[in-house]
């Protein structure tokens, strides 16, 4: 008998947390939208903003990828107000008093998080960052163009052993300037190709203009001169003019595959990092704020489910500005991607165990 009342018990929890979850999603995203409409409704109503744009474009894809980077906050929510609900109802005391234990509690918790750790990582690693080319863009060409289009003192690697510099590139003209690639063969300089201007013009083409090129013999030294050359450098000013919408755009295999490239060009791959970092982390952080949160509103208190709530959305805000934090300190390279992305969950789960030793037995 007691088999079939746990069960039933653990359906109850599991679907309240689900529901719980998944309506605090379309609450909290309802006034983020009128906020967000709010404050761009000057742009919004330019006439050349089309309408079907800012709902299919614009909006479809702002829903799920603000559902997915607020997860953490919803599971709090979730978790400490049906938690706090069944305390004031004294049904946990009559859970813990039929013999159950508070680790066995958190059974149906747990399994909701995983359904919500499994969901948010496929989101954010398959589903949302097509969509997130869609939304950039429209932000790009309606709202407020983002994107880089110049560089400084561009380093890196295009081809094993092949090493190209560039003083400075402007992305509107496409014409880049002081521009030399050196061409080792082992620690042995073979040829350097030198030109005041190049002009990206398709695909890996490159015209150059007033270029040298030199090859380095053995016995002699040749070198070539001309006005005009047309070129083909495997890189594309994409390579160097990174922001961090840019890698939001990119799915988990593909942002792992731009870490090893930028890796082998000898270019940073903060942004990378961070971000697939960050979704791996989103993870086991689902696992630790439920138990936080499961632990935190499980005893009956004076202030009632208002308390709870209240110390769960500041711990759940201060999770958010904490990952905000890090993430900008991994940017400067004042702190590892790893360390950054995980860090916050370190902390939490030292706060979590505390508030689980503390939970009513």
């Amino acid at each position: 008998m007691r088999r079939k009342v746990i069960s039933t018990v653990d359906r109850y929890i599991f679907t309240q947390f689900l529901a719980t979850y998944f309506f605090s999603i379309v609450l909290i995203l309802a006034v983020a939208i009128a906020f967000d409409v709010t404050e761009k409704l000057d742009k919004l109503l330019q006439p050349e903003v089309p309408l079907r744009a800012i709902i299919w474009d614009y909006y479809a894809n702002f829903v799920p990828y603000y559902a997915n980077l607020f997860s953490p906050l919803f599971v709090f929510i979730a978790v400490i107000y049906v938690t706090s609900r069944l305390a004031e109802n004294s049904e946990i005391i009559a859970i813990l008093s039929c013999g159950v234990s508070f680790r066995r509690l958190l059974k149906p918790y747990m399994l909701g998080a995983a359904v919500i750790a499994i969901l948010t990582f496929l989101l954010s690693s398959f589903v949302i960052p097509p969509g997130n080319r869609i939304r950039i863009d429209f932000q790009n060409r309606y709202i407020k163009d983002k994107r880089i289009t110049y560089a400084n003192a561009i380093q890196m690697q295009v081809a094993p052993e092949t090493f190209m510099f560039m003083s400075y590139y402007n992305d509107e003209s496409k014409v880049g300037y002081t521009f030399s690639m050196d061409r080792f063969e082992g620690k042995d300089l073979k040829s350097r190709m030198m030109a005041n201007s190049i002009v990206y013009d398709t695909l890996h083409n490159w015209q150059l203009q007033d270029y040298t090129i030199t090859y380095f013999g053995e016995r002699q030294d040749s070198l070539l001169r001309g006005n005009q050359l047309d070129t083909i450098i495997p890189i594309t000013p994409k390579d160097f003019l990174v922001t961090e919408g840019d890698v939001e755009m990119l799915s988990t295999p593909q942002l792992y595959r731009s870490i090893q490239q930028q890796r082998m060009r000898g270019a940073a791959t903060q942004l990378y990092a961070i971000e697939l970092h960050k979704r791996i982390a989103m993870i086991p952080a689902s696992f630790i704020l439920t138990l936080m949160g499961v632990s935190l509103s499980a005893r009956k208190r004076k202030g009632g489910m208002g308390l709870a709530l209240a110390v769960g959305l500041s711990l759940s805000f201060l999770y958010i500005l904490f990952m905000t934090v890090t993430s900008s300190f991994a940017v400067t390279g004042a702190m590892s991607p790893m360390v950054a992305a995980w860090l916050p969950n370190l902390v939490y789960l030292g706060i979590s165990f505390v508030l689980y030793r503390l939970a009513p037995r």
